[in-house]
């Protein structure tokens, strides 16, 4: 069994990937998973793969081809294999194909699990996984018993950050721009089967086991041995003709002289040159039809070859526009990416300083309130002395007028005095 899996993100190619593989016992070729354990291995294509991916680049379908050659070449996958994840693109699944030809391996069918637009949706963005074991649940469809927990052993339940609408709507977008025509590709080799992917996962299994069930044998058929190529009418005429000419040798060389000077002609002899003659003559016309076929053959092979060369520059052309915008793409986000960490650095800078300059403030505060109480003091030491000053004034006057009193007084006793007197 050679199949590639089709379908949407959130479609459950993976889940039907790996019940096959527990069903079959073939393996599931991952491209993903593959080129992480080449990076991990640091095998040669590891490492060229490493090297694209710290550059920001996607790594090129070269590398991924020669990944999965090499793990097809492992004894598990002698009985058949799944890929899942690839090809993504027209390109993709022709150099796939070649490569797959060249093992003597070629792919047997494309299984497409069709799901419609909202049940995708709905899929994607109520998706949760647990931290712990990798379980996976729908809020929707299959959620847990207790919100947020894992039934199985208790974890935290995770939303990933890109299962929102807007980014599964882009990527759905994506799918329906490059890997959606690979459908029509594989409905045109006559490989195309499809899955209803709705309803309970066991019943959309059965639905692909059913597919893969009624595949031929994995076995490629043998190449049916060539038929000996048939002669030409050209060909048979010149073919009857050097036959007349040699019997009219071998009667010739045969035949006693009469003559010393000349050779006796029997009726047949004279027949046979003009017998060649009138069969040369007979196959002139049949011989220039050939050659105006041959011709017609050739010229139809160049023409042939010609738009086989325009299309293989035009993919080329194409490819590489591609690879052009995928690097503009790459260098847009390396910008975004590096703009966006300038921001980020910015704000916390901000942040930073202004908690120093709220802890500044609370200090202040702080010490404030540790003076008052001092202040409070000196306040009212002061208050006191200002108090305690003027009541010092006041009694000054109250003095002077004391004593003015007391000398008015004095002198008008001693006028009283005065007056008795006299």
């Amino acid at each position: 069994m050679r199949i590639v899996l089709l379908g949407a993100p959130g479609s459950g190619k993976g889940t039907q990937a790996k019940l096959l593989v527990d069903r079959y016992a073939i393996p599931q070729v991952s491209t993903g998973d593959l080129l992480r354990e080449a990076v991990a291995a640091d095998t040669p294509l590891g490492r060229q793969a490493k090297a694209a991916m710290d550059d920001g680049q996607l790594v090129s379908d070269e590398i991924v081809l020669g990944i999965i050659r090499e793990r097809l070449a492992r004894e598990d996958a002698a009985k058949g294999f799944i890929l899942d994840g690839f090809p993504r693109n027209i390109p993709q699944a022709e150099a796939l194909d070649r490569m797959l030809a060249a093992l003597g391996k070629p792919l047997q069918a494309a299984i497409h699990i069709e799901v419609d637009y909202d049940v995708l949706m709905q899929r994607l963005t109520g998706r949760r996984t647990c931290e712990s074991c990798g379980q996976m649940y729908n809020i929707y469809t299959s959620p847990p018993r207790l919100e947020d927990q894992c039934d199985k052993c208790g974890g935290t339940l995770r939303h990933r950050a890109d299962d929102n609408e807007a980014t599964i709507s882009n990527r759905l977008r994506v799918y329906e721009a490059q890997t959606a025509p690979l459908i029509e590709y594989y409905r045109r080799q006559g490989k195309l089967r499809a899955a209803q992917g709705v309803g309970d996962i066991q019943d959309i299994f059965q639905r692909v086991q059913n597919i893969v069930d009624s595949l031929p044998s994995a076995e490629p058929p043998a190449k049916p041995a060539a038929a000996p190529a048939q002669p030409t009418a050209a060909e048979r005429a010149v073919e009857a003709v050097k036959g007349v000419l040699e019997e009219a040798r071998a009667e010739l060389e045969s035949a006693k002289p009469v003559a010393p000077t000349r050779v006796a002609r029997t009726p047949a002899k004279r027949a046979a040159p003009a017998a060649a003659a009138e069969t040369v003559a007979a196959t002139k016309p049949a011989a220039k039809k050939a050659s105006a076929k041959k011709k017609a053959v050739k010229k139809k092979a160049a023409v042939k070859k010609k738009a086989a060369v325009k299309k293989k520059a035009a993919v080329k052309k194409k490819a590489a526009k591609k690879t052009a915008v995928k690097k503009k793409a790459a260098t847009k986000k390396k910008a975004v990416a590096k703009k966006t960490a300038k921001k980020k650095a910015v704000a916390k800078k901000k942040s930073v300083s202004k908690k120093k300059a709220a802890k500044k403030k609370v200090a202040k505060k702080k010490a404030a309130k540790r003076s008052a109480p001092k202040k409070k003091a000196a306040k009212k030491k002061a208050a006191k002395k200002k108090v305690a000053k003027k009541k010092v004034v006041k009694k000054k006057p109250a003095k002077k007028k004391t004593a003015k009193k007391t000398a008015a007084k004095k002198k008008a006793a001693k006028k009283k005095v005065a007056r008795k007197k006299r």
